[in-house]
């Protein structure tokens, strides 16, 4: 079954399916905003190998997850969903943006703006590390995007089974619009927040990201 949901992120990630190409599951997928269907030759109702392709209802496109609190539940929990719901909003907005203003995908965006901070390139391994996805899914989305000519791939002289991915001149011009509408998205989205409200979440927002990962790190040990 993980192995299933980790299909069901890569799909969102993927820019178009060639038709002759077929998912190989026997489950049935339930596209949310995070998968984008128009990108993989399906729609909702098609079945491929025994997976049929359902899709929530518009009400669902942005579930508000702090609905699902009780009164009687702990503020924690409360806490939780709904940084949960406001980040589902931001990123589902996000998404739908670039898909529509740009034809793309928030994974392709996410490689794309790593290769940009490295203008000497970077390694499969280096890139599926920093954006925390598996190498598989990394070369999905650099196989598409080799092929629009946004980025390409070098052979290193050490070891020809490797290569460093970098940004192509037309890839840097096509990011580079992305990159300054996405800017206006995010400000427009924070925008109405005060400044006080703006530096107080970003604090509060620090403290829980360094009490996470200490947590997390002592739980390793």
């Amino acid at each position: 079954m993980q192995d299933f949901f980790k299909c069901v992120n890569d799909l969102s990630g993927a820019k178009k399916m060639p038709q002759n190409e077929t998912l190989r599951l026997n489950y049935v997928l339930v596209a949310s905003p995070r998968v984008d269907l128009t990108y993989l030759n399906l729609r909702p109702g098609n079945c491929v190998n025994d997976m049929t392709i359902l899709t929530h209802s518009s009400d669902d496109a942005t579930p508000d997850l702090e609905s699902r609190a009780g009164p009687n539940d702990h503020d924690d929990l409360r806490l939780w969903l709904r940084l949960l719901t406001c980040c589902n909003l931001i990123e589902g907005d996000i998404r739908s943006r670039l898909r529509t203003d740009f034809e793309t995908t928030l994974p392709r965006f996410d490689l794309m703006a790593q290769l940009l901070r490295v203008p000497e390139g970077m390694k499969m391994s280096e890139l599926s590390r920093h954006m925390m996805v598996t190498n598989g899914n990394i070369t999905g989305i650099t196989d598409q995007l080799e092929k629009e000519g946004l980025v390409e791939r070098i052979k290193v002289a050490s070891d020809r089974r490797s290569s460093i991915i970098r940004l192509t001149p037309k890839g840097k011009r096509s990011f580079k619009r992305m990159a300054d509408a996405h800017e206006q998205w995010i400000r427009g989205l924070f925008g109405s927040l005060s400044e006080h409200s703006r530096q107080a979440l970003f604090e509060a927002l620090g403290e829980l990201k360094l009490l996470a990962q200490t947590r997390l790190q002592s739980n390793e040990k």
